[in-house]
């Protein structure tokens, strides 16, 4: 069973930057899917960010051009992944909690932000972007 963890979640100015790292380990397929979500208080759980094992990379409409997702392929053990989530220029609106996602195969495009495409779950990193 893949195990996640997320770091990097605090309090920053709008406007300004942060990043979130997730580490997730003891990948089995040499296929895979990760993805940032978020939650607002009352809302929904949303898809933020996702790459898959070929690079394939979707945004949210509301992150594009702001958010990048990134993986780092310096990694030698193949069943550990450490994912990235640089997040500049932000707004209050980006206020939530955020989890790293991940899931073993392959998965079309359309659905890389969909939440229920993914079996593991980190415990969340809260972002408060302040005004």
């Amino acid at each position: 069973q893949v195990h996640v963890v997320e770091s990097g979640g605090e309090t920053v100015q709008a406007g300004g930057s942060l990043r979130l790292s997730c580490e997730a380990s003891e990948f089995t397929y040499p296929h895979y899917y990760m993805a940032w979500f978020r939650q607002a208080p009352g809302k929904e759980r949303e898809g933020v960010a996702s790459i898959d094992s070929d690079g394939v990379t979707v945004y949210a409409d509301s992150v594009r051009g702001r958010f990048t997702i990134s993986e780092d392929i310096a990694i030698q053990d193949n069943a550990k992944k450490v994912l990235y989530l640089q997040m500049d220029r932000l707004e209050p609106e980006d206020t939530g909690a955020y989890y790293c996602a991940a899931g073993e195969g392959r998965l079309s495009r359309q659905l890389l932000l969909l939440h229920r495409a993914y079996s593991y779950w980190g415990q969340g990193a809260q972002v408060t972007v302040s005004s």
